[in-house]
């Protein structure tokens, strides 16, 4: 009899358990997406909050030294405005960015403070400590000392800044989807259409692009150019770590039951294996940059050529609609996919390009010249005009794309596919994020040639163009793009972990953004921590 009621009670709990978890599924599956307009509305919260950060930073010189205040308020500005974003204010971005805009505005209208001193030893942060320390994943390559300023390949606080702010709303977005605070419109598309999670994918394609530009560079500046073998035998390192990744979550899921939607990459497919096929590919890319004159070029052709394929074969009818009978066809998203995927990156690598190089400096000029500034930052804009002007064309092309008519083609963007119209949004809408925070860091801190031009000694092993990196950049920002991947991998940890513990889709509006709150400050905190230790986890 016990034995019945206890077989019974399993029985039951298995079910509500299957239930559960096909009301999960059900959860992230079927949708439409929202405008591209109201994704660059939620997200333009990231420059915004950055604003407001450099205004504090220049003015009151809040966030040195960097104090347990300066953390949290560093946190809440460019993690925690990002979470509301994303949740509460959802369906008015524009209150929370006037809201931000606000805050800064008051900041300006206080007197202005009187530098902080800092101690002489320096804080032990990967900026001062290890500037001479760089890595493709960082984002912001450097020097210590003296050699910082003579680098070839500075670091770039708007570089710094803008991939820190893509992986925090990255990390943020992939565990609020589980939440009923998180709109159904910001959750991946079924198949066609824009959200905020569909342009995370690419945006985190196209940041790492661009840092593979950093490898490329310096062969050209050596002079020296690898074979082929060479090539894809060092790809193979960054490769196989991503490839191992993809298989522990392969086995997790399959192991743990988890909630999954299979339209997404496919039965077996996830995005580490997208992010660990990339570099041997971009590998053999360099090979057809002998005969292609750039990499955006090969981008739009590869783009083009995989276009004109599911429009006149029988591919788009094949990734949509085919019965999954073999390995092939049960990865036939991840499989097709990848190919939008590595236009994107390449792209990325192009932008890489021009943005990492020093930019060219001013002509020297008198002290005491009154229209310095002016002078500077114009001539600054003037030289980095390249991200503006390529944020206009991928802009134009992308519209070209979608707009019905005699001069458009009346696609549809589908990060399923990742087709044409999918690829141009995402090239569009990184290089306008890019653009911004370069406008913020230009105007509020005068540029990456600002310290250059200060002409200062070096002081406590730290040269003027480092200090002046450290300055301008938020520590929250710039330790999560230090260790980015790892983070990633950490907050997908979590995101399980709290999927296994939580009824997600139960939870109160309160609980869901105390536990979101919590979420992020684990995440964000593990990076500052690692920061402040000087650790890079390379993977």
């Amino acid at each position: 009899m016990a034995d019945s009621a206890s077989s019974g009670a399993a029985a039951a709990a298995a079910a509500a358990a299957s239930n559960y978890k096909k009301l999960k599924e059900d959860f992230v599956s079927n949708l439409s997406g929202g405008s591209a307009e109201e994704v660059f509305l939620v997200t333009a919260v990231a420059p915004v909050a950055v604003l407001a950060w450099s205004v504090l930073q220049r003015r009151h010189s809040f966030f040195r030294p960097y104090s347990l205040l300066a953390f949290v308020v560093d946190f809440f500005l460019n993690a925690g405005a990002i979470l509301l974003s994303i949740t509460a204010y959802a369906d008015q971005p524009l209150i929370l960015l006037g809201l931000i805009l606000a805050l800064t505005v008051s900041v300006l209208g206080l007197p202005r403070t009187r530098p902080r001193r800092v101690a002489k030893k320096p804080p032990k942060t990967a900026a001062s400590n290890a500037a001479g320390k760089t890595t493709a994943k960082t984002g912001a390559g450097s020097g210590s000392g003296s050699s910082s300023s003579a680098s070839a390949l500075p670091k770039k606080a708007y570089l710094t800044t803008y991939r820190g702010a893509m992986m925090v709303i990255t990390c943020l977005a992939i565990l609020a989807v589980d939440f009923r605070v998180f709109p159904r419109r910001f959750a991946k598309v079924e198949t066609w259409g824009t959200s905020l999670m569909d342009m995370g994918v690419g945006s985190f394609v196209f940041s790492g692009g661009i840092v593979a530009a950093r490898p490329v560079l310096k062969e050209r500046a050596s002079r020296k150019s690898p074979s082929l073998t060479s090539r894809l035998l060092a790809s193979l390192r960054h490769s196989l770590p991503l490839l191992a990744l993809g298989f522990v979550r392969l086995l997790s899921v399959k192991g743990l039951d988890y909630a999954e939607h299979t339209s997404e990459y496919g039965v077996h497919w996830n995005f580490f294996f997208t992010l660990g096929l990339l570099p041997p590919f971009v590998a053999l890319a360099q090979s057809a940059l002998q005969v292609v004159p750039s990499s955006a070029a090969l981008a739009l052709l590869l783009a083009g050529v995989y276009q004109v394929a599911l429009e006149t074969t029988s591919l788009k009818a094949f990734v949509l609609t085919a019965p999954r009978v073999d390995l092939v066809s049960k990865n036939r998203e991840g499989l097709a996919s990848f190919i939008g995927y590595l236009a994107i990156f390449l792209a990325g690598q192009d932008t890489g390009m021009y943005l990492l190089p020093r930019a060219a400096q001013p002509a020297s000029r008198s002290k005491d010249s009154k229209d310095s500034s002016v002078v500077t930052r114009l001539r600054q804009t003037l030289s980095a005009n390249r991200l503006p002007v390529w944020a206009a064309v991928w802009f134009v092309l992308h519209q070209l794309s979608i707009r019905r008519g005699p001069v458009g083609l009346g696609l549809t963007e589908s990060r399923r596919l990742a087709n044409l119209p999918y690829v141009l949004w995402v090239l569009s809408f990184n290089t306008l994020q890019l653009t911004m925070f370069y406008l913020v860091d230009l105007v509020v801190f005068g540029g990456e040639n600002a310290a250059a031009q200060e002409d200062k000694p070096e002081k406590d092993g730290v040269d003027a163009e480092t200090a002046a990196y450290n300055d301008s950049t938020s520590v929250v920002l710039r330790a999560i793009n230090r260790n980015g991947l790892p983070l990633f991998l950490v907050a997908n940890l979590l995101t399980g972990l709290v999927n296994m513990t939580v009824p997600t889709l139960h939870v109160s509006q309160p609980v869901s953004m105390a536990i979101l709150i919590l979420y992020g400050a684990v995440v964000v905190t593990l990076a500052v921590a690692l920061e402040v230790y000087n650790v890079t986890i390379r993977l």
